[in-house]
């Protein structure tokens, strides 16, 4: 290499300060050796399987080696599937205070945030509002950020909401800009005891009467005539009709502020805000979240038409102001630009427990195995916190699918007011729900329509289409969220997902197949472990039932303690474990925290996966279809105080939990047996496998005999949901004991 002239180091300038790095994680060499020993330990297994297999001489020993064969394919499958996440998981830092030095703030790009809610009594209006006036608040020029709130519910309640906070906007926006807040959502600001001085509990007060206006509206049902105090609000009003419904209603367009137009009390320009509701009509199919993403995307490119869009959920609240700087560090890269289509943050949530029992921060998802995609720059879109470059709705980076009117193109200028008629007409045009009727709508362009988990389907989709992505992980969480504290909702919520995931897996564009062709192995393999998430049920159904029922009727499955297969077991259980372990802890979370993620996987293993998994198998028969339901953000105070404390929530009729409580049962029967017959008869070598088996899920259950035994609050386990797992309970030994006679 060349060594530069004196006369050129004199001259030349100095390099620009970089905007980002990426350090590629240290364990990567221990992962490679690790998933080559243990793959080879894996080959063992199935030999020993085949083995047995192929020398079976009774029906009793064919079924049961063929079961085990089963399941230890699938687990196998599943561990494949998870090598993409461990071959080069990378950590990436940016440097907001480097900006400057490349691009001007009068350059910045103009952002659109899109957020949905679609039931004002699941999903709280003032949550929605909380988390529209966080965003509106960005340490971001005011005039080119632009927030439409998408209403699914077609409800006046949420739009009386954001007429509210549009007038609390003009006093909380300046606040927070000369007051420099870390903390841009009004209700976490306030809880947070950082109140004190004088302003800020004028504002709280504010805030307080905003607040109580909405929910006493919402507590009514209807916004009454005292609430409306402007001729414009009562015309925004009149459109709900007598014949106005969630499922049958025309598009509603309201806008609430207009840049340029509307100041704070400062005499600042404040963001636009838009109120939406897409049209509906009963006699035509909805896609839910994603039709209105796509409603969103058309309706924002003809009153802004902003290169930089944001997707949140309703309750994903702003955490970080420099958030949207973080993001212009990697879209102001030249070398990464042109093929770089989003920036994803990682969920983060608020108010989880001390121990999170319920799994909800999905650390494995949302971190662990998200740097590992980010090595492979095939980051997914997990549906809020995304930071997406508009062009990316349009085809592949050197493709571009053309909409059907100039004004949808991504390269389109909007010159005109956002409140002309000529505006507001083509925007109520697009919104219609027959617009997309014989377009590329929801299949070549926009987010992308097969799948009730449009936002991994639509990532999925982007990336095979040549797109890029990153990880932006910033040590303060960019964004906070609710997670679920009620076990219900939670697994209802994982089942959809599984549904979801395999209309993806089981479709031409399977990750399989598809994806590796489109992307490669990695990809194609990353993808397809969430795809196939669900049959995760198979393995975790089998080990947890059919070596306790083999042990209750004296029969042994695995190899004696003496035999050298058995530590062949011992080294995958120990690994598989270990190294799950050791990645948690690597990213800062507790063995507690650890242990209490995998008694959730095992959980779901066996209720939310094993449910999805067959209601997708009754859906391709046309016996049964899954809808959308929103996961309700309703807390509950009693349920809180449950969850906070660490109690697990059983006290409403869900058959999720009757699976539950039968594993929980034939365990606890499974172990006393066995301990029963290692003290009489001495033979633990021949059952220890299945000793331990039944012992490890019995510990696991432990909250399971709580709520079913031990506790006397509205949370314990239904007697009815009781009585139907000991009758289930007892079929399964009855057939069971059966099956090993014959």
């Amino acid at each position: 290499m060349r060594c530069p002239s004196e006369s050129t180091t004199t001259h030349s300038s100095p390099p620009p300060p970089p905007l980002h790095t990426l350090e590629v994680m240290r364990r990567v060499g221990l992962n490679r050796v690790f998933a080559l020993v243990y793959t080879c330990g894996i080959l063992a297994l199935l030999y020993h399987h085949s083995l047995a297999f192929l020398h079976s001489t009774t029906v009793l020993s064919f079924s049961l080696t063929l079961s085990l064969l089963l399941s230890d394919v699938v687990l196998a499958f599943m561990w494949f599937t998870t090598l993409p996440f461990r071959m080069r998981p990378i950590r990436r830092r940016v440097f907001p205070e480097n900006l400057t030095s490349v691009i001007k703030e009068s350059q910045y790009p103009a952002l659109d945030v899109f957020i949905c809610t679609a039931d004002p009594y699941k999903e709280p209006p003032m949550r929605v509002v909380n988390t529209a006036l966080s965003v509106m608040a960005y340490d971001y020029p005011p005039e080119k950020v632009s927030v439409y709130v998408s209403d699914d519910g077609g409800s006046e309640l949420t739009l009386f909401a954001f007429m509210e906070a549009a007038k609390f906007a003009a006093h909380w926006l300046p606040f927070c800009r000369m007051n420099r807040i870390e903390e841009r959502c009004p209700d976490a600001y306030f809880r947070s005891n950082q109140a004190g001085v004088f302003e800020a509990e004028r504002l709280k007060t504010k805030y307080e009467i905003m607040k109580e206006k909405v929910e006493s509206v919402v507590d009514r049902g209807r916004v009454g005539e005292e609430c409306i105090t402007t001729e414009q609000e009562r015309e925004a009003f009149n459109k709900w009709t007598a014949g106005f419904t969630c499922q049958d209603h025309p598009p509603v367009i309201q806008v609430l502020l207009e840049s340029g137009n509307d100041k704070d009390e400062a005499g600042h320009e404040m963001p636009n805000l838009v109120y939406l509701s897409r049209q509906k009509s009963k006699t035509l199919p909805h896609n839910f979240k994603a039709g209105a993403l796509n409603v969103l995307l058309r309706v924002s490119a003809t009153m802004t038409n902003a290169p930089v869009v944001l997707t949140l959920d309703c309750d994903m609240y702003l955490n970080d102001s420099q958030t949207p700087l973080r993001v212009l560090c990697y879209l102001s890269d030249p070398f990464i630009t042109p093929k770089l289509g989003y920036v994803q943050f990682p969920q983060r949530f608020h108010g989880i427990n001390k121990n999170d029992i319920y799994a909800s921060e999905l650390k494995r998802l949302f971190q662990i195995h998200s740097m590992g995609m980010d090595g492979l720059e095939c980051t997914s879109y997990v549906g809020t916190g995304c930071f997406f470059r508009r062009r990316i709705f349009f085809g592949g980076p050197a493709t571009l699918v053309s909409p059907e009117i100039p004004e949808l193109n991504p390269d389109y200028v909007v010159n005109k007011s956002i409140k002309s008629h000529a505006v507001l007409a083509l925007a109520h045009q697009v919104a219609s729900c027959n617009y997309e009727s014989h377009t590329k709508w929801g299949s070549k362009m926009g987010f992308r329509y097969g799948s009730l988990v449009e936002d991994y389907y639509t990532g999925y989709r982007l990336q095979c289409e040549g797109w890029k992505s990153v990880l932006c992980h910033s040590d303060r969480a960019a964004f906070l969220g609710d997670a679920p504290i009620n076990l219900d909702d939670l697994l209802n919520q994982t089942k959809r997902w599984s549904i979801g995931l395999l209309e993806v897996g089981f479709s031409k564009y399977c990750p399989l197949t598809f994806g590796t062709w489109s992307r490669g192995p990695l990809m194609g393999l990353g993808y397809a472990h969430y795809a196939f998430w669900s049959i995760w049920s198979i393995p975790i159904t089998t080990y947890a039932f059919l070596p306790q029922l083999a042990l209750l009727n004296g029969v042994s499955m695995f190899p004696k303690v003496s035999n050298p297969w058995f530590y062949l077991y011992v080294f995958l259980f120990v690994g598989a474990y270990g190294q799950d372990c050791l990645e948690f802890v690597l990213v800062g979370v507790t063995v507690q925290r650890w242990w209490n993620d995998q008694r959730m996987w095992m959980i779901r293993g066996v209720s939310s996966y094993l449910f999805g998994f067959i209601d997708f198998i009754l859906k391709l028969f046309g016996i049964s279809a899954s809808g959308f339901n929103v996961t309700s953000k309703v807390v509950d105070d009693e349920q809180s105080k449950r969850y906070n404390q660490g109690i697990f929530e059983f006290g409403v009729p869900s058959p999720l939990f009757v699976p539950l409580a039968t594993t929980a049962l034939i365990n606890l029967v499974s172990f006393l047996v066995g301990l029963i017959g290692v003290i009489r008869f001495r033979n633990m070598e021949e059952i220890f496998v299945q000793l331990f088996l039944s012992g490890f899920v019995m510990v696991n259950c432990w909250p399971i005999y709580e709520a079913m035994v031990l506790r006397t609050d509205k949370g314990r386990m239904l007697t009815k949901t009781t009585k139907i797992s000991i009758l289930l309970a007892l079929t399964l030994y009855l057939s069971a004991a059966l099956a090993f006679k014959i």
